[in-house]
């Protein structure tokens, strides 16, 4: 059965909807991890106990979108919203494998039906609306299920005035989709326009490496301040691909997060274990006096 790309909801219109299967076993990982700051071969486990930052050199390491909320937000506090939304292979699109098959196999390896988790939360006994990308589903990349849940988001920051917060961790938008990711960023920041000019509230945007592509070029550069981690990709398109293409040696350090605040386009860097108190701090700043 076709799919009405014009229904608000036609994702979750499926006549055989994706849904994660639970893991019948752990996923294997490798005990131990290389760091690219230092060229250290670090424990994973110690690793992630000290928030994915490397203990000899301070290089923040790709992090667990689950782990990242559950330091970020008040013990017990986080309430996840629009868990089992799905997204479907609207335009039945193959690259030598089918997209669909692409879906069910990342879900079933980690869990998610797609890379976006969003709740509401208390983040140092502020009331708000946080979500994060999930880098390691496929890419982090935005799709329309992304794109509907960042919207949500920002709606019900509106509506039970409170700021968002948005970690971005993604490679851009999702190519499977076509035309249907990139209105994604449309979508998102009208959304976001509406969070500001009818309920007045604050939007904080966080950026991780690596913010690129789709999500760079809508939300993740809108924010009322733009915080990122330090030494983080950020841009559209990759320093590779600019130089590929236009021939040129790019400045030293181009597009990381020390580079962009050198030049006005990020606010602060933070590290990683600063972070919830930045945040609480500057929501309680920019969030008006009720």
């Amino acid at each position: 059965m076709s799919q009405d790309p014009n229904s608000p909801r036609w994702f979750e219109q499926s006549p055989a909807p994706l849904q994660a299967e639970p893991r019948t076993q752990p996923a294997k990982k490798d005990l131990w991890v290389r760091c690219p700051g230092c060229d250290q071969i670090l424990f994973r486990a110690a690793l992630a106990e000290l928030m994915a930052v490397c203990p000899n050199c301070a290089h923040h390491h790709r992090w667990d979108s689950l782990a990242r909320l559950e330091h970020l937000c008040d013990e017990g506090s986080f309430k996840r919203h629009d868990r089992y939304v799905a997204p479907v292979d609207a335009l039945g699109f193959s690259d030598g494998r089918s997209y669909a098959e692409r879906l069910r196999s990342t879900q079933r390896t980690h869990g998610e039906l797609d890379a976006y988790v969003a709740g509401s939360a208390l983040v140092d006994g502020v009331d708000v609306e946080i979500g994060t990308f999930n880098f390691r589903f496929m890419g982090g990349s935005m799709g329309s299920v992304v794109g509907e849940l960042v919207t949500r988001q920002f709606e019900r920051a509106a509506e039970r005035k409170v700021p968002a917060i948005v970690i971005s961790a993604s490679g851009g938008a999702r190519m499977q989709e076509g035309i249907l990711s990139l209105m994604q960023m449309a979508k998102t920041s009208a959304a976001l326009a509406r969070l500001r000019d009818v309920a007045g509230m604050p939007y904080i945007s966080v950026l991780t490496d690596p913010t690129t592509g789709g999500v760079a070029a809508s939300f993740a550069m809108l924010g009322d301040v733009i915080v990122a981690e330090p030494h983080a990709l950020v841009g559209f398109a990759g320093p590779r691909v600019i130089r590929e293409t236009i021939r040129q040696e790019l400045p030293e350090g181009f597009q990381t997060s020390e580079y962009l605040l050198a030049h006005g386009l990020v606010d602060l860097i933070v590290p990683r274990s600063d972070l919830k108190a930045t945040l609480a701090r500057l929501c309680r700043h920019l969030t008006p006096r009720r």
